[in-house]
């Protein structure tokens, strides 16, 4: 009977008669996974002037490109939650490590983000610019989104306005409050970046200057963002022992703000907060419950990454990077600074502590190419092959690279790990902007979940370890995050929607990249189609760049 109903379904969802001239793609025989979470059926999928027009079974049908899908499973195109390849895409629009693990969308902007922008924000990171060879030379969302139009992308990208980006464009980097008149001015600057298309506000508030802001800062932008529809995203403020009340936080933006809230890349971080994670997933049910819309993202590994100047104290950092690394070069700060990173109890979390010290922090990459040496290296090999103390060791380094330097942090357990990838409302993210194993996005050393983060849920948690079936894990690739965002014609294998699909060998797709060896693509992904078009032919980038910028819920533009 299941099977009939199932055959049944896959029959009524043809939704398109053969048009007169044929269809541009046609992916055959395929085991569909429509993005739903609902069973596998067996069919075909049709694709036409980059929409979905037909899911089922076909019979015979004209085609410019037919693509043999027997044995393999078709489903929506991938959605990485968080990453940052909103820049790097007009260093290199093969985006490359996300194309090959089946990704088709990226969402960016955590706290920073490509717009608002000055002159001075330009000039702040003027140097990253000039390492990817980008000119940044808009101010504001709508800017960005006609250059990367122009520049051209194999994936999507969706941005947040960050609450931190809004911040420095009016207070710069310093440590206070700002006065009513500037908070109307960034008020309106959310607005503005949520009329040209961004999905809603974030925060990143374990970083400078983010976690200057207060909670009825973040409130006001929060609401600025609810006008239009939007979400609040957010790094919580503490993912250590602190992380009660950063999520008590989190709610109650939520609830002032009337906005649905996401967690950037939950996590319990530090070996005192190991194996809490179901207590927190069970006070996020309870806030759920409540009528709070919260949900979450994460990454399938056991080290975080950020910068290495992340381990240096939150009030080192006021006055931004400039002035960090005058106050490195003060041997009284620097004792100060390393005070604090040992033995403080302040409010900030501690990078360095989390990850037990230096041997838990390992140098990625670094922007200085005569500092290329120390990448792969953990901070306690550096300090021992210097002769020196482990954090003069990290403190020379972020002064050497002018606060630029990667790292990353194992400071997490794998079963935190397992029982956040579980939970229904859960989807997933890479945290890191789009590199490749050549060009120019290939010199830094990188985290492996930039390469492996979506095939790695498929073959470890899905195939090896049975945590999810395979249905599951898809819907939380796809339609739950496009639902969450507001990207409604994404996530599903349906006529009309657009045509993002992923075609892989559910038996051999896997990630390859490690912390030892991180610029390894995934394999298993045969063919992935943006908009309409092949970007990846079977296991192939191809030359066609149709991603597009996607726009939030109050753009009214063309």
């Amino acid at each position: 009977m299941m099977r009939r109903a199932l055959a049944l379904a896959a029959a009524l969802i043809v939704a398109a008669c053969l048009p007169g001239d044929g269809y541009d793609v046609v992916i055959r025989d395929g085991s569909i996974i429509d993005g739903t979470g609902n069973p596998r059926f067996r069919g075909d999928v049709a694709v036409k002037d980059g929409r979905i027009v037909a899911v089922g079974r076909l019979g015979e049908v004209r085609s410019r490109r037919t693509i043999d899908a027997a044995g393999m499973v078709v489903s929506p195109g991938f959605i990485d939650m968080l990453g940052w390849s909103d820049l790097k895409v007009l260093a290199d629009g093969r985006a490359a490590s996300k194309i090959t693990q089946g990704i088709t969308t990226e969402v960016t902007g955590e706290g920073t983000s490509v717009a608002p922008q000055t002159d001075a924000t330009i000039a702040e990171d003027a140097e990253y610019h000039a390492s990817l060879g980008v000119t940044v030379d808009w101010y504001d969302l709508d800017g960005y989104f006609r250059r990367l139009e122009e520049s051209g992308s194999t994936i999507n990208i969706a941005s947040f306005v960050g609450a931190t980006q809004v911040r420095m464009v009016v207070l710069g980097s310093d440590d206070r409050e700002p006065t009513a008149d500037e908070l109307q001015r960034m008020v309106a600057l959310v607005d503005t970046a949520m009329m040209h298309g961004a999905l809603g506000v974030s925060s990143s508030l374990v970083y400078a200057p983010a976690f200057y802001a207060s909670t009825e800062e973040l409130i006001a932008l929060a609401q600025a963002a609810s006008r239009h529809g939007g979400v609040y995203a957010t790094h919580l403020r503490d993912e250590g022992h602190r992380i009660d009340a950063a999520i008590e936080e989190a709610l109650t933006i939520a609830t002032a703000a009337s906005i649905p809230v996401e967690i950037w890349h939950l996590k319990r971080a530090g070996s005192p907060s190991w194996g809490d994670m179901p207590r927190v997933l069970a006070k996020l049910d309870s806030a759920r419950t409540a009528g709070v819309d919260v949900t979450a993202n994460l990454y399938p590994y056991v080290a975080s990454a950020t910068s290495l100047a992340a381990s240096i104290p939150q009030w080192a950092h006021e006055g931004g990077d400039s002035v960090l690394i005058e106050r490195l070069r003060d041997p009284v700060e620097r004792a100060r600074i390393r005070a604090d990173i040992l033995t403080s109890t302040g409010d900030g979390e501690s990078f360095y502590r989390g990850a037990g010290g230096a041997a838990g922090v390992l140098v990625a990459g670094v922007l200085q190419d005569s500092l290329r040496y120390l990448e792969g290296r953990t901070v306690a090999m550096i300090a021992a092959e210097r002769g020196v103390d482990p954090l003069d060791a990290l403190f020379d380094i972020v002064v050497a690279d002018n606060a630029n330097t990667g790292a990353i942090y194992f400071s997490m357990t794998e079963s935190d790990v397992r029982d956040a990838v579980a939970h229904w409302w859960t989807s997933f993210c890479t945290d890191f902007g789009a590199v490749a194993t050549d060009g120019i996005l290939s010199r830094d050393r990188v985290h492996p979940r930039v390469y492996g983060s979506f095939p790695r849920i498929l073959a470890l948690y899905v195939r090896q370890h049975g945590l999810l079936s395979l249905e599951s894990a898809i819907r939380k690739m796809t339609s739950l995050p496009a639902q969450r965002v507001g990207l409604t014609d994404r996530g599903l294998l349906r006529p009309g929607m657009a045509a993002d699909v992923v075609v892989f060998d559910p038996d051999a797709v896997i990630d390859r990249a490690t912390f030892e060896d991180p610029h390894q693509y995934s394999e298993g992904i045969r063919y992935v189609l943006v908009n309409g078009e092949l970007v990846l032919d079977d296991g192939r980038i191809t030359d066609q760049r149709p991603g597009r910028g996607l726009r939030g819920p109050a753009w009214r533009g063309k």
